[in-house]
């Protein structure tokens, strides 16, 4: 059980890392350095004091940064990796209980997988903000993203399991939209003249 909820955790960081890449990897240092969460063994750099600084800092360049026009594009394209890259390192960090080759497979699956699908997905969202509002949207969308980032870093340590739990319903969604909007087709009645939709 324990082994599931830590997997679950750094699944939940992971996902956040997609929306910032350095709040989830701030907070987990503020809670390893305050005893209210244990790293995995390897890992316990991340709650020493530099390392907090150096979130810290990150953190505040990053988030200033998307508030500023087209720098943000720029940031888009450097976070895509670094999100992944944040990812993996956040997931392996949590998971305990199994072997080294398990524990960094399931961090670039899981935790990798999750980290890019979250970033995709406000790339996405901020190529549409710029494209309907001329980028006067995006600072209300990086304010969006960075709530997102702190809840649900802040969710995945209080429910561990919410954050996978929502991930898995979001993509069964999604795959339903994309298949079944792909699968629709249009045929034409002869008698009346009016294309209906056959799946």
């Amino acid at each position: 059980m324990e082994t599931l909820l830590s997997i679950c955790l750094g699944i939940g960081l992971s996902a956040a890392c997609g929306f910032r890449v350095f709040v989830p990897l701030l907070i987990t240092s503020v809670a390893a350095q305050s005893g209210h969460l244990a790293l995995a063994p390897g890992f316990q750099w991340l709650g020493t004091t530099p390392s907090l600084i150096t979130f810290s800092v990150a953190t505040g360049l990053e988030i200033a940064g998307y508030y500023i026009p087209w720098v943000d594009h720029f940031l888009d394209t450097l976070a895509s990796p670094a999100a992944i890259v944040a990812g993996i390192l956040v997931a392996a960090s949590m998971i305990t209980g199994m072997s080294p080759l398990l524990k960094w497979t399931l961090a670039i699956i899981a935790g990798g997988g999750a980290a890019g699908l979250v970033q995709g997905t406000t790339v996405m969202t901020r190529a549409a903000s710029t494209a309907t509002t001329a980028g006067l949207g995006n600072p209300l969308l990086a304010t969006v993203e960075l709530a997102g980032s702190i809840a649900t870093s802040i969710l995945s340590l209080a429910v561990p399991v919410f954050v996978p739990l929502f991930l898995v319903i979001l993509l069964f969604l999604l795959g339903r939209k994309l298949f079944g909007t792909s699968r629709t087709t249009k045929v034409l009645d002869p008698a009346g003249g009016k294309s209906t939709a056959l799946q």
